[in-house]
């Protein structure tokens, strides 16, 4: 087959054609798929506050239980049966109050025969009385013998050693009729009644017990560790203990409700115990409208304790790094940097800094887990805070010197202090 001249270059042309179209489509695919350049990094954003040192209150916060002062238990002081219970089992008894009646009808005719012999050694008295003053005089005159004025003497003696002892069982026989009637010796809270109507009681039987509830104990455990720290930290100036040891004492009942009435310390056992190495001390309250039981479990927080010019930062802006904390300081230049702290114990929301951080410096306490050193940031300034009223130390931290410690609060260091909480 012959192919013209003209028509090979036509297919030529063709062919030039569709490939210069392909090329151009590859072309533009190409630049389709290349992306826009990233847009620049917007700077961090992160809250800064500055350092004010201030003085700060520090609180001690323990478990501890209610106990009432005074606890009486009723019981039976004489034999018989028990005739009624006067009282409602649980109800508040005030000083007096008749609570249990035994039958008396026994201890009254008791007591009527002791008046009965009373009488009879009386009369027998008054007769040798009466021959005594007859015998007297006879016996001035020589008219009776010695003998018979010795033997009327010591049986007039006789008589009236016998009126008193008919006295003495007179007085028996009342006593025992009035323990048949059983009365509260104190004002409280009466628990149920053991015995049963009817039942019948020998001396030292149980029949109730009655709880004063005002004033109202409050006991709780130091430990040993707790209270050498404590120490240490006042003989070294960290912490100032309250004049005289005059701590206040505020309890948080079970509910979370704050107790309104605030105690304080009465008494500090001198001794620790064997067994768990803490002391007991205990605090008062006033418990007018009888809020508090006995046996309540409350949370007992200690304050009156203080550390001058505390160093305090959010929690926020206390970061845990491979060796200790750090927080992110700002310098001069707005740039962020790295500063290991000592950290000390929490209050409340904050975290006191013993060492790393002075007063005027500006720290990190926003959106410090985003920040890197000599980074661009977005600053915005926050006003410093205060040390709030009711903020309290963890219960790791340190106890308080007691009253019973109070002559040391200025001892030597002792090598058992730790003084510093660690997470």
């Amino acid at each position: 087959m012959i192919i013209s001249i003209n028509t090979l270059k036509q297919n030529k042309i063709k062919y030039a054609y569709i490939f210069l179209v392909c090329v151009m489509a590859i072309l533009l695919l190409s630049a389709c798929d290349k992306k826009p350049p990233p847009p620049p990094k917007l700077p961090i954003e992160v809250s800064v506050m500055q350092i004010k040192a201030q003085d700060t209150p520090i609180d001690f916060e323990y478990v501890g239980q209610t106990e009432s002062p005074n606890e009486v238990e009723l019981r039976a002081r004489v034999a018989g049966f028990l005739d009624k219970q006067v009282y409602t089992d649980g109800e508040f008894v005030s000083a007096g109050q008749i609570m249990f009646q035994m039958d008396p009808k026994p201890f009254e005719a008791k007591l009527l025969t002791a008046k009965g012999q009373l009488a009879q050694q009386q009369s027998r008295l008054e007769v040798a009385q009466a021959t005594l003053a007859r015998v007297i005089p006879l016996a001035a005159q020589n008219a009776v013998s010695q003998q018979t004025l010795d033997t009327v003497t010591g049986d007039e003696k006789e008589a009236q050693a016998a009126v008193i002892a008919a006295m003495g069982q007179v007085q028996v026989a009342e006593l025992n009729l009035s323990y048949t009637t059983i009365i509260s010796p104190i004002s409280g809270l009466s628990r149920n009644s053991t015995p049963n109507e009817g039942a019948y009681l020998v001396v030292g039987n149980v029949l109730s017990s009655v709880s004063g509830i005002d004033p109202m104990n409050v006991n709780f455990s130091v430990s040993e560790n707790e209270l050498f720290s404590y120490r240490d930290n006042v003989a070294e100036g960290l912490l100032e203990a309250p004049k005289d040891s005059e701590f206040q004492v505020q309890l948080t009942l079970a509910d979370g409700s704050i107790f309104p009435n605030i105690g304080y310390i009465s008494f500090a056992n001198p001794s620790f115990s064997k067994d768990t190495g803490t002391f007991l001390v205990r605090a008062v309250f006033k418990n007018t409208n009888g809020q508090l039981r006995p046996g309540q479990f409350v949370r007992a927080k200690v304050s009156g304790a203080s550390r001058k010019n505390a160093i305090i930062v959010p929690q926020t802006a206390v970061l845990q790094g491979a060796k200790s904390h750090f927080v992110w300081v700002i310098n001069k230049d707005n740039q962020a940097e790295q500063r290991m702290v000592e950290v000390g114990d929490w209050i409340g929301n904050d975290w006191l800094i013993n060492d790393g951080l002075k007063a005027g410096e500006r720290v990190v306490v926003e959106g410090a887990i985003r920040v890197k050193a000599k980074k661009p940031l977005k600053i915005t300034e926050l006003a410093a805070k205060a040390v709030e009223d009711d903020t309290q130390v963890q219960p790791n931290m340190a106890a308080p010197v007691l009253p019973s410690e109070k002559s040391r609060l200025n001892p030597e260091k002792s090598p058992n202090s730790n003084g510093q909480s660690t997470e």
